[in-house]
Order: C-alpha cells, then structure tokens, then sequence
C-alpha cells in the first residue's frame, strides 16, 4: 500500500480528544475483524454507521466515508468489500498525520 502520510489540519482546541479518538478508530477495527469472522452483518453495520457519524465531526472525512461504505456494504452482505474497507481504514490510520492548527 501507499505510505504517503495523509495530512489533516485539526483544530487546536481539539488537540486532548485526538488520541483517544484514534485509538477508538483501532479497537473499531479490531472489532470490525471480530465481527466479519461470524458474519456479523448486524455488527459490521453499527459500526459502519458509528463511523460515519463521528468522523466528520472531528475532521477526519476519509473515516466518515469509510464507515458509510461499510454500512452499505454490511446491508448487502458484501464480505469481500468490507475486508477491503476495512483494510482501507487500517491503511489510512497507519498514514494519517494530524497537523494542529
């Protein structure tokens, strides 16, 4: 994959939550991988929807489009594409790089 770093200009006021929040992004994945290994499809569309909802707020709009393509592909069943999905969100938070503005 791309190691480019992704840059994301975050507000300084929200410099104390940024760690805590990445962090949750890690265990999202870790319980995405739980759930898509017994098909979970109830699971992997929660957390595709919570994804979606909190991203954007915090100014990380690739987690929020991550997550809305995980929740429609969880409400097809699509386990192919989520695994791509979520290795997509693993990617990106390997890459990201929060610039504190």
């Amino acid at each position: 994959m791309n190691q480019d770093k992704i840059i994301v200009h975050i507000d300084r006021d929200l410099e104390d939550l940024i760690p805590v929040f990445l962090d949750n992004r890690v265990k999202d994945i870790e319980n995405l991988k739980s759930a898509v290994t017994v098909n979970d499809y109830d699971k992997l569309r929660s957390i595709g929807h919570n994804l979606k909802g909190v991203g954007g707020g915090y100014g990380f709009a690739m987690i929020t489009d991550l997550g809305a393509d995980i929740e429609a592909a969880a409400k097809v069943n699509d386990i192919k594409t989520i695994n791509e999905l979520i290795n997509s969100l693993a990617d990106y938070l390997e890459r990201v790089e929060i610039v504190y503005q």
